[in-house]
């Protein structure tokens, strides 16, 4: 039986979202604007000239960014050798969850909920649910915030008075940082926890907790963060592929991302690098018949957020190069589907997500143009492949 791997690079946009000027975001391009800084030697720090993915642009990436957005990619003029083509998303926002879920299949039928951009940003009433939940008597933060800059403004209050850092963004998210030992790791767990029913209940999306060790001067953020999302509207693709009695294999933050529904194992580590080293094992052993679904989150929390272009593209080349590893070891039937969730072009203003369309790229299946299309539409994609029912309304682009 068939075998799918579908890879989300995460915040890997092409640009040219058509609604992207009601998010503020018309012009942005992630891929696009880091090959053309590779190019003008404008990200030069751990790497050199132009951006070099000889893979993935041999499966069509530069191709699905110029039907994307128009744009020619410097470095990115492959004759593609795969199927390729450009996703478009409909649901109402530029986060995780939303792209995740529709790239399942399932679209979000609500408008999430936003905190301003105001200080303070959260309810009164919110604040007070937090400090009992946490046993303190007031929050640091609550703002909008990026998350090293608001450990740094609140390391040595945090420390001192035991008060959680309270923070969010441009994304329907709550996030909470505290330190592992000072505060407890479990503490915080727990905390947000028992936070998340309520923000649900809002229609926010997440509730983050962001774990942090060191000192004020030298603080870093740890592998233990964890995501508390919402549940998703209705059965995703990895809901139809469980019900089938198939395999299915979680790797990275899709537990999180999907409540753990519909997954069978879930596959974690430390880094991108560990949980690359997850899918070159399943390539190997999964079950036949059964579905991967791998998200890579450091494109977007290392290199996007922090606007680091040259990390962003030192991090594109590394994952081309293990992506050469992972499709010398498909099986004959398996397919690849290589795409992103949303856009976060680190040459872009400020510190958030980009609304942009996403690269969709397959190996195993033929070669020629999948031209522009839905999220849903590579979840219909993959349940063809696999002999499933699609979970919503896309089509078979193959």
């Amino acid at each position: 039986m068939a075998r799918v791997f579908l890879i989300v690079m995460d915040s890997v946009g092409c640009g040219g979202a058509p609604d992207a000027a009601a998010f503020g975001d018309e012009g942005a391009n992630t891929l696009g604007h880091i090959a053309q800084a590779c190019a003008d030697g404008c990200a030069e720090t751990g790497r050199s000239g132009p951006l070099h993915m000889p893979v993935l642009d041999g499966l069509g990436l530069g191709a699905a960014i110029r039907l994307a957005s128009g744009v020619e990619a410097p470095g990115l003029g492959a004759v593609p050798q795969g199927r390729w083509g450009a996703a478009t998303e409909v649901s109402r926002g530029k986060d995780t969850p939303s792209g995740h879920w529709e790239l399942a299949g399932v679209p979000v039928p609500w408008d999430w909920t936003y905190f301003p951009d105001t200080r303070p940003a959260f309810p009164a009433d919110l604040v007070a649910q937090v400090c009992a939940l946490a046993g303190t008597g007031g929050i640091l933060g609550n703002c909008h915030a990026s998350g090293v800059p608001i450990i740094a403004e609140h390391c040595e209050a945090h420390l001192r008075t035991g008060w959680p850092i309270c923070y969010t963004s441009a994304d329907s998210v709550f996030q909470i940082a505290a330190h592992e030992e000072a505060f407890g790791l479990e503490r915080l767990l727990t905390l947000c926890a028992d936070l998340a029913p309520t923000l649900h209940a809002m229609k926010v999306g997440r509730v983050i907790a962001r774990p942090f060790t060191g000192g004020c001067g030298d603080f870093r953020r740890t592998a233990n963060r964890k995501d508390f999302a919402i549940a998703p509207p209705a059965d995703t693709l990895l809901d139809v592929a469980a019900q089938a009695g198939r395999a299915t294999h979680a790797v990275g933050k899709i537990g999180d991302i999907f409540s753990m529904r519909g997954i069978g194992t879930l596959h974690k580590g430390k880094s991108d690098a560990d949980l690359f080293e997850h899918l070159l094992r399943l390539t190997e052993e999964a079950e036949p018949g059964s579905l991967t679904f791998a998200n890579f989150v450091e494109f977007d929390s290392l290199y996007g957020h922090p606007r680091d272009v040259a990390g962003y593209a030192r991090a594109l080349e590394w994952f081309d190069a293990q992506a050469g590893q992972m499709l010398r070891r498909l099986q004959p039937g398996d397919l690849a589907v290589f795409t992103a969730d949303h856009g976060n072009d680190p040459t872009w203003r400020g510190t958030e997500h980009t609304r942009e369309r996403v690269p969709v790229l397959c190996a195993g299946a033929g070669v020629g143009a999948l031209g522009l299309c839905g999220f849903t539409d590579v979840a219909a994609t993959v349940a063809a492949h696999l002999g499933l029912t699609s979970p919503g309304p896309g089509r078979n682009l193959i």
